[in-house]
């Protein structure tokens, strides 16, 4: 069975960073596109950046410049690198996988908080 496993959210001061990664564990899988999104409280669930297979990127326009997607294929892995965080990044953080034959599937959500 195919698991996302999340981890590096937290709690971090206006200004700082955090560094989130998404692991696929199991049996080696072929990755399409891999993702991240967030949903804040009271809010839809946004696209926050997202990586092709042939390493194409792209950001949604609130964090374009702030945060860089990343993804390691030999460790099944996709990261998100996040700089200069703001209040408004306060939100669950979930990871997408586009897996061959498996279709899509999301991790369990990772917490991220930004203090003033």
């Amino acid at each position: 069975q195919v698991q996302l496993v999340e981890s590096g959210g937290g709690l971090v001061q206006a200004g700082g960073s955090l560094r989130l990664s998404c692991a696929a564990s199991g049996t080696i899988f072929t990755f399409n596109a891999m993702g991240w999104y967030r949903q804040a409280p009271g809010k839809q669930r946004e696209l926050v950046a997202q990586i092709t297979n042939d390493g194409s990127t792209n950001y949604a326009d609130a964090v374009k410049g702030r945060f860089t997607i990343s993804r390691d294929n030999a460790k099944q892995t996709v990261y998100l690198q996040m700089n200069s965080l703001k209040p408004e990044d306060t939100a669950v953080y979930y990871c997408k996988a586009n897996i061959v034959v498996h279709g899509d599937r999301w991790g369990q959500g990772t917490q991220v908080t930004v203090s003033e």
